[in-house]
């Protein structure tokens, strides 16, 4: 009896892992990768990026802050044009767990405008902070969230060498890659320079072209069977309290009201 409880128990906990767990890589035997990039567009970096990818025949994914691609539209249309997905990635970067409800779905709809008509259904969670209710939000607007199973860390400084080494170690057939074109915000200021991360895709992409396709998320996910986890995370508000951004002023947050927008923020 006992056996049959815990045999049921398992089969309960895979079937909502299956509906409501978040997408972090896909299970495919196809020798293909999902790059994705955070936080642009980038008047920069983002071109240059393209220019990288059109050389090595690469197709990629980019979650876009609604504030920056209302301010560079005309390269969220490049993006596009070059046949990459746009997926959404808020209208600011708020920690979602540590804002309202309310405020969740006004970052997700104010980004999808932004990104209009190019966005696709997909979101991204800024710092890929995530709990039930963000979840659930998502989900309402009809959006998949995607999260990541290999990351560069190229939100610090670390050098190309360094990053690629990492990535090398850890893809596989169906990986979803973490990088990021822009960062929305940061620590330092050595942190936002791109150029470590571009270096690093263009010797990936060389000498990775021939093992593996670089395609799309949703190419990805048409190629193989979706592999879920539950994912719940949330930032320490003092360390996001703690980061700054090229565009002023964002969130700051407390324990005790969860997240309070700072007055001096800089419109977009």
């Amino acid at each position: 009896m006992l056996y049959l409880i815990k045999q049921a128990c398992t089969a309960l906990k895979f079937a909502a892992l299956s509906r409501a767990g978040t997408i972090t890589s896909v299970s495919t035997s196809r020798p293909m990768v999902a790059l994705t990039f955070d936080d642009g567009p980038d008047p920069l970096c983002t071109p240059r990026l393209l220019d990288v990818l059109q050389e090595h025949n690469a197709k990629a994914t980019f979650f876009m802050v609604g504030q920056a691609a209302a301010r560079h539209p005309g390269i969220v249309e490049q993006v596009a044009d070059g046949g990459h997905v746009i997926g959404n990635h808020s209208w600011d970067h708020p920690s979602f767990p540590l804002i309202t409800g309310r405020e969740r779905r006004a970052q997700i709809r104010a980004c999808a405008k932004a990104l209009a008509p190019y966005g696709q259904p997909i979101l991204r969670p800024p710092y890929a902070d995530q709990n039930l209710w963000s979840r659930l939000d998502a989900v309402w607007l009809g959006y998949q969230v995607i999260m990541y199973s290999v990351t560069a860390d190229d939100w610090l400084d670390h050098d190309a060498d360094w990053m690629k080494s990492r990535i090398m170690s850890r893809i596989r057939n169906g990986s979803i890659i973490l990088l990021h074109d822009s960062l929305f915000r940061y620590g330092e200021d050595r942190y936002a320079d791109r150029a470590p991360m571009l270096n690093m895709v263009d010797a990936l992409l060389r000498e990775l072209s021939g093992r593996f396709s670089f395609v799309t998320v949703p190419e990805l996910l048409r190629n193989g069977r979706p592999l879920r986890k539950w994912w719940f995370k949330k930032c320490v508000p003092e360390f996001l309290n703690g980061l700054k951004g090229p565009y002023g002023e964002g969130w700051r947050y407390s324990k005790a009201d969860g997240g309070k927008k700072s007055e001096n923020r800089c419109a977009g």
